[in-house]
């Protein structure tokens, strides 16, 4: 009878399907978006920069995106830590995997015509991240005073 109960336990686990990692989607989808515009020439993107200047006037340059681009993926990663973003080590975690992937990109930038790597774009890359997971960590720090459930 215990080897029956314990195929079945067996079995079952192997049917459940751990959900947590459908919260990075986000993640992942803001990264395709950052990977996507940083494949366009810098001719591509100066054609865009009148356009842009419409919504956001008296943008010289793509540079403060960079800020708001990092700090989308920032609040991205940590809504897929979950928990663990509410702790600093968690928040640390989120600032880490941003930086690293703005790492990346710059690399990747290195590869598109009339575009090059720049130490002051992965600067702006980490504070935008860092600006989300302190925000983050504080939000979920006031919450867990309050004593709200979080998932």
């Amino acid at each position: 009878m215990r080897r029956g109960q314990s195929e079945l336990q067996n079995s079952t686990s192997r049917r459940t399907f751990n959900w947590k990692w459908v919260r990075f989607i986000p993640a992942v989808i803001w990264m395709t978006v950052i990977f996507i515009s940083s494949s366009r020439s810098g001719g591509e993107l100066n054609s865009w920069l009148p356009w842009v200047q419409q919504w956001i006037p008296g943008l010289s340059s793509f540079d403060p995106m960079h800020y708001v681009s990092y700090f989308i993926l920032g609040l991205a990663v940590a809504y897929g830590l979950g928990r663990l973003s509410g702790t600093w080590p968690g928040a640390l975690l989120t600032v880490a995997i941003c930086t690293l992937y703005g790492v990346t990109d710059e690399w990747h930038q290195s590869y598109v015509p009339m575009r090059t790597p720049d130490a002051l774009d992965l600067q702006h890359d980490a504070i935008g991240a860092a600006a989300a997971s302190l925000i983050f960590l504080v939000v979920l720090k006031h919450r867990r005073s309050r004593n709200y459930t979080i998932s």
